[in-house]
């Protein structure tokens, strides 16, 4: 590991702009294909794409740390990286799994728009993917709130700009997982295609739910913003000696940010609070056409995979492998075929025939023999 890290040492300060840029653009794409989804999975799916973006984010901004001084290492924003990867394990692994409850509750149903009210009937699986829906909004004192925060505490020290994108990121986050929630478990229940009525999964599923969500509650222990209770930092401190960076932030102004990310989260809370269980604003308008089908990206990637390259896999077996390849293995098989055909032919199996050969091959070469003589 202390090779790995003095190897990271030396890589220049635009690998790390780069590393930056590519967190904040994956956390913004993430966001923005999940907005509006309505299947289950596939907004959770987006979700792990987005928190991937804020770990890389946080990478990131280690790197630049590392590169504005020869003898600071960012281990400060290395282990809210790290602490942001475990929470996220975690409660993403639950979330996962209270959605895979619901499916299985629903007779494999995943379109939100045909769930509602589920907390009535799935008590267990509502109560823990509340807990990991509270954890990723980064609402304290859940786990999410302590590495989200540290995240964003070293992106307001490395670039103001990028900690903006990580706030709106938060913000929209807690709205559209605040959907999820709104429309899956509470509202009125919706039309469902199976007559038969929702059920809570068994123990073998539920159990680990609870086990998850106490893991989503107490995760944030693992590296607590003080002295004392830096477990993550302390580990770390072997790897790299005395070389740990100090945020150049002030005390005040990281209360105020923390602070700052958590009356978005409960805006962004209140907001789908407001359009999905009182309806003061119709969820149609809240959803345009161009955001359900996010930003059309699946649409343009069918249409290159079902056009173009439909047209160039047809193509390519119909004309190079058939024709080109098979035709070049064909044609050595045609000619090995026929040459043999023809060598075949000189195999009688008459002795009189092979005896004739014998002769006329005795006079050609006695011919040379008598033609180089004279020569000499």
């Amino acid at each position: 590991v202390r090779v790995l890290v003095e190897w990271l040492g030396v890589l220049p300060l635009w690998f790390g702009v780069l590393v930056l840029a590519a967190g904040a653009l994956s956390a913004v794409g993430g966001v923005v294909y999940a907005l509006f989804q309505h299947d289950l999975k596939q907004l959770l799916a987006l979700h792990s794409i987005e928190n991937i973006g804020i770990i890389v984010l946080g990478l990131g901004a280690c790197l630049v740390l590392r590169a504005r001084g020869a003898d600071l290492w960012a281990a400060f924003a290395l282990a809210a990286a790290l602490l942001h990867t475990l929470n996220h394990a975690v409660f993403k692994a639950l979330l996962f799994l209270g959605a895979g409850a619901v499916i299985h509750g629903l007779h494999n149903e995943q379109d939100m728009k045909r769930m509602g009210a589920l907390r009535k009937y799935m008590p267990v699986t509502a109560v823990t993917f509340i807990v990991g829906w509270l954890a990723i909004a980064g609402i304290p004192p859940f786990a999410g709130f302590w590495s989200k925060d540290e995240i964003l505490a070293n992106a307001f020290d490395t670039n103001k700009l990028l900690w903006l994108v990580g706030v709106v990121t938060a913000l929209l986050t807690a709205y559209y997982m605040s959907r999820q929630v709104f429309m899956v478990f509470y509202g009125e229940e919706r039309e469902r295609e199976h007559a038969s009525e929702p059920h809570e999964s068994p123990w073998t599923m539920t159990l680990p739910l609870v086990v998850l969500a106490g893991l989503s509650f107490l995760g944030g222990l693992l590296n607590l913003p003080w002295k004392s209770t830096e477990f993550l930092r302390k580990w770390l401190e072997p790897v790299f000696g005395e070389r740990l960076h100090a945020l150049d932030v002030p005390a005040g102004t990281l209360w105020a940010l923390a602070i700052g990310t958590v009356v978005l989260g409960v805006v962004g809370i209140g907001i789908a609070g407001g359009v999905y269980l009182r309806h003061r604003v119709p969820e149609d308008r809240m959803e345009p056409l161009v955001l359900r089908r996010a930003w059309y990206v699946d649409a343009a990637y069918a249409a290159a995979i079902d056009g173009p390259g439909r047209l160039l896999s047809t193509w390519s077996a119909y004309v190079i492998d058939l024709k080109v390849v098979d035709g070049a293995v064909n044609g050595v098989g045609t000619l090995v075929r026929a040459t043999g055909d023809r060598l075949r032919r000189v195999q009688t199996g008459y002795v009189r025939n092979y005896a004739l050969g014998v002769v006329i091959g005795a006079v050609l070469v006695l011919g040379w023999v008598v033609t180089r003589v004279q020569l000499s």
